[in-house]
């Protein structure tokens, strides 16, 4: 028999799956929307046409979503590009229709859309208001690992130590270990440490979003993602991994005066905290979308055929613990009455 607090916490976890559960499809059509629209600027050689292509088409997918809802983590401010505002409000906003705040990165990996590589997505994290952090646009130290090396990771120690304990919570070899690191000129020291102690690196152009769900999730061939990268991605990366488990942790970059001065103003008050996936995404209801643009060690990218298209997602729920794979057919009215074909 449930006691009253028992019963109370059953009702309240139910009640936040049956949000999540109805507010998921809602959000896929969201990012579905996006990465349709960036796909078709694939290999186009324009990566400011490619992310402005996928912002529109998510804000105007998100007009004819039920919710009233907030953008909190938008993409675009450091590198100039086309964004979803922070503090744009989006939605139908009726009465009775649900504050959600959201965080958006309508393409992540515009470079690799724009030269057709693998791996760009369109994404999105939502939770109840205050679930997410008003995160800075600026760079974040990052290391991400799965389930198994809950509290087992320090931030401060040599990469060296914490490689050795990825090894043992996951009963392998340092030099079975595969590590994903942004390939740019500050972790030149960091690769050269990594590759020391004997662990295999992947170096990706872009994309530590998408790389750091994958070091969460068994059998995607990645044990742990180290080095900086940007602090909006590190909530949405947060977000997911408050649904499959994982450890995150994290501290902002703030290393010039006018950085330190915006970091502040957004209510940061100690920038040498170091945040966990906890503390980064909060929420007690949260979902990850995403949908594959090009085709990666996750999702596939959207494929193009005679009238219709066809999407790949992938979505996560928190309350409900449920991480869902979404191969879906998109058709017109023309490919409905002739049939369709799916390649």
């Amino acid at each position: 028999m449930l006691n009253v607090v028992e019963r109370s916490t059953a009702a309240a976890t139910a009640a936040d799956a049956d949000i999540e559960q109805r507010l998921s499809l809602e959000m896929v059509r969201v990012v579905e929307a996006a990465a349709v629209a960036a796909a078709h600027t694939m290999g186009q050689g324009d990566a400011h046409a490619s992310d402005h292509a996928a912002v529109e088409a998510m804000r105007r997918a998100f007009d004819d979503v039920p919710i009233a809802g907030r953008i909190v983590i938008g993409e675009g401010e450091r590198d100039d590009a086309p964004m979803l505002r922070i503090g744009e409000l989006v939605g139908i906003a009726e009465r009775g229709h649900p504050d959600i705040d959201i965080a958006v990165d309508p393409l992540e990996g515009t470079n690799l859309c724009a030269t057709g590589a693998a791996n760009a997505i369109a994404v999105l994290a939502a939770s109840e208001h205050g679930g997410l952090l008003h995160a800075p646009d600026c760079y974040m130290e990052k290391i991400i690992a799965g389930p198994a090396c809950r509290g087992a990771l320090d931030l401060d120690a040599p990469p060296e130590n914490n490689l050795r304990a990825i090894a043992r919570c996951l009963d392998r070899g340092v030099h079975d270990l595969v590590v994903l690191v942004l390939d740019r000129p500050r972790h030149a020291q960091l690769i050269s440490a990594i590759r020391k102690a004997g662990a295999r690196i992947r170096l990706i152009s872009d994309g530590d979003l998408s790389a750091g769900i994958a070091a969460a999730v068994r059998g995607a061939g990645v044990h742990a993602v180290m080095g900086s990268g940007g602090a909006p991605e590190g909530v949405l990366t947060a977000a997911a991994l408050r649904c499959l488990g994982g450890e995150m942790l994290g501290r902002l970059v703030v290393n010039t005066p006018q950085l330190h001065e915006r970091v502040s103003a957004m209510g940061v008050r100690d920038v040498t905290r170091i945040y966990r996936a906890e503390d980064l995404a909060p929420g007690r209801q949260i979902v990850f979308v995403a949908t594959g643009v090009t085709s990666g060690a996750l999702l596939s990218g959207v494929r193009f055929f005679g009238a219709g298209h066809r999407t790949h997602s992938l979505v996560l729920n928190l309350a409900c613990r449920q991480v869902r794979f979404l191969d879906t057919v998109h058709m017109t009215a023309e490919a409905g009455r002739r049939g369709i074909r799916l390649n």
